[in-house]
C-alpha cells in the first residue's frame, strides 16, 4: 500500500528507533524487557525492505530520546505518548488534526522533521538485518 502511494506521488518516510542505538537500550531496559524492544524494531523492518528500492520512499534509523511515537498521513497525526516504563501498547492513541499553522499538530511535526534530518538512512545489507525477519 505505501509503495502504490509513493507510485502516485506521496512522500512515504519512516523512521524507526536504531535497535542497536543506545536510546533504544534505555528504553528496553526502563521498560523491563531487555533486548525485545531492539528485537521488534528488527522485526518490524523486515516488513519495511522492499521500500527501499521504491522512489518516493525512505526508511531511516535515529538514536534520539522520544516521548511519543507519530503517524502522520496528510492533515492527520496520530500520537501515541510514551509513559515511562510503559510500553507504547498500553499508552492511549491521540488524533490531532491541522487546522491551522500553529497549534500541536506543527509542534508534533515539526519534532518528527527534527529528529529526520538527524536520522540515518537504513542500510541493511551493511548492518546484517535479515531478509525474512531472522537473525
Amino acid at each position: 500500500m505505501l509503495a502504490e502511494r509513493a507510485d502516485n506521488g506521496v512522500r512515504v518516510r519512516l523512521c524507526f528507533g536504531h535497535p542497536d542505538g543506545q536510546a533504544v537500550a534505555i528504553r528496553g531496559r526502563e521498560e523491563g524487557i531487555g533486548e525485545t524492544l531492539a528485537a521488534k524494531i528488527r522485526a518490524s523492518l523486515t516488513y519495511y525492505r522492499p521500500l527501499l528500492t521504491v522512489p518516493g520512499c525512505e526508511v531511516r534509523l535515529h538514536d534520539t530520546t522520544l516521548y511519543s511515537s507519530l503517524f502522520r498521513y496528510d492533515e492527520n497525526l496520530l500520537i501515541n505518548p510514551h509513559v515511562w516504563g510503559q510500553p507504547a501498547s498500553a499508552n492511549p492513541l491521540l488524533h490531532l488534526k491541522r487546522l491551522n499553522a500553529t497549534g500541536w499538530f506543527d509542534n508534533y511535526a515539526q519534532s518528527f522533521e527534527a529528529v529526520w534530518a538527524r536520522a540515518c538512512p537504513w542500510t541493511p545489507d551493511r548492518e546484517g538485518t535479515a531478509t525474512h525477519g531472522q537473525d
